[in-house]
């Protein structure tokens, strides 16, 4: 009896999102095939130019947009925003600071409050319970 290992493959719309870019600005060659874990770590380790140039310029997939202007996907959304963008527009945006953004922007500081303050709650009351005696039982 012999085992035999398959190699782990993904679609290419899997292994762009784990590299953080947008498919559709992605090589035809990467977008036709499949991606093994061997060549998905390759990249990730040393990434080739055009690796290097999509994650730099763009465009940029809707999470990592979200991302560099401090809102959520939802955000986005909200704001109009539905394509991918370049980091030129990126930053044009931020210059721009519209309403819609900055609105945004106050409710991702809100969230992240919330977070915090919950996460502080679960904390304390491991804590309290930690500290309470156990009793036996008869």
């Amino acid at each position: 009896m012999t085992s035999h290992q398959t190699t782990q493959t993904m679609k290419p719309a899997t292994a762009a999102k784990k590299l953080g870019v947008y498919l559709e600005a992605t090589p035809a060659e990467f977008q036709e095939g499949v991606v093994s874990r061997a060549e998905l770590n390759a990249l990730q380790a040393d990434p080739p130019a055009w690796l290097q140039e999509l994650r730099r310029t763009g465009p940029h997939p809707r999470p990592v947009v979200a991302a560099r202007l401090g809102i959520s996907i939802a955000g986005l959304a909200r704001g109009g925003v539905t394509e991918a963008l370049t980091t030129e527009q990126i930053d044009a945006l931020k210059q721009e600071d519209p309403g819609w953004l900055r609105r945004e922007r106050a409710t991702q500081a809100e969230v992240r409050k919330e977070e915090v303050r919950i996460k502080e709650q679960h904390a304390e009351r491991n804590t309290e319970r930690a500290a309470q005696p156990r009793t036996s039982r008869p």
